[in-house]
């Protein structure tokens, strides 16, 4: 793989807006994104452009498909149930509906593009509502505990199995992982044409869905970014270099 940046491969993200202290600027709105994120493209080769999300992207997500070989939907905060045509439960954080709408348009477009898209945390989320799911606002009414949450500020961590032969147990190469985890929402109905590809073990919580209609379409609901050794990233470079080279060559 080319060295340069202008050859290695540009992935997007699309960011939300939070507030943050700067200086003696306080509480200042701000597009913003855990450098983990950037991090894990970097060291599997390619190169992460942001995009702040805003009604442009929503009404013409072309504009960041244009300029990108894929896209990551990355974690942050819940989603807007209204995107979904849900009330909100009581422990539905409030959205930023910015990013929700144009997320939501960047992956469909991509979906209809075939353009590889990987989905973490909200970004499986947001993969389930393209297609046409729902979500589980509140995962621990379901399994009665909430060891997939983040206390503390620290990742909890735990086991997931991965069902032969599809994208996600092929990037691990293995049929289980041990992940990071971060999470209270997950996936309610399934998204039309989406497969789920992992459980969480061992209460069965839905870890990851992919699309067999696509080259690369995969959510999972861990964190791998927070994992330096992860394969996954590696695995999505891989699948994009791969159609690169078929679409120069034809073969």
């Amino acid at each position: 793989m080319d060295s340069s940046n202008s050859g290695r491969v540009k992935v997007g993200i699309v960011v939300g807006v939070e507030h943050g202290d700067f200086g003696m600027w306080k509480n200042i709105p701000t597009a913003t994104l855990p450098t983990t994120y950037i991090e894990a493209v970097r060291r599997a080769g390619g190169t992460a452009l942001l995009f702040p999300a805003d009604g442009h992207i929503t009404e013409n997500p072309d504009q960041v498909l244009d300029l990108v070989d894929a896209v990551i939907l990355a974690g942050g905060r819940d989603i807007g149930p209204a995107t979904y045509g849900h009330a909100a439960h009581t422990s539905t954080a409030e959205p930023d509906t910015a990013r929700d709408l144009a997320e939501l348009a960047v992956a469909r477009r991509a979906l209809e593009l075939d353009v590889p898209i990987l989905g973490i945390c909200r970004g499986m989320q947001m993969l389930n509502l393209a297609f046409g799911g729902t979500l589980d606002q509140h995962v621990p009414d379901s399994v009665a505990h909430d060891d997939h949450a983040a206390h503390d500020g620290v990742f909890g961590k735990h086991e997931v199995t991965l069902i032969p032969d599809t994208v996600a147990a092929r990037a691990y190469q293995s049929d289980t992982a041990t992940v990071y985890s971060a999470h209270h929402q997950g996936v309610g109905r399934l998204g039309t044409g989406l497969m789920v590809s992992a459980y969480s073990v061992p209460d069965g919580v839905i870890e990851a869905i992919e699309s067999a209609e696509h080259g690369f379409a995969l959510g999972v609901l861990w964190h791998p970014e927070q994992d330096p050794m992860t394969p996954l990233f590696r695995a999505f470079l891989d699948h994009v270099e791969g159609r690169e080279r078929h679409q120069r060559t034809g073969s």
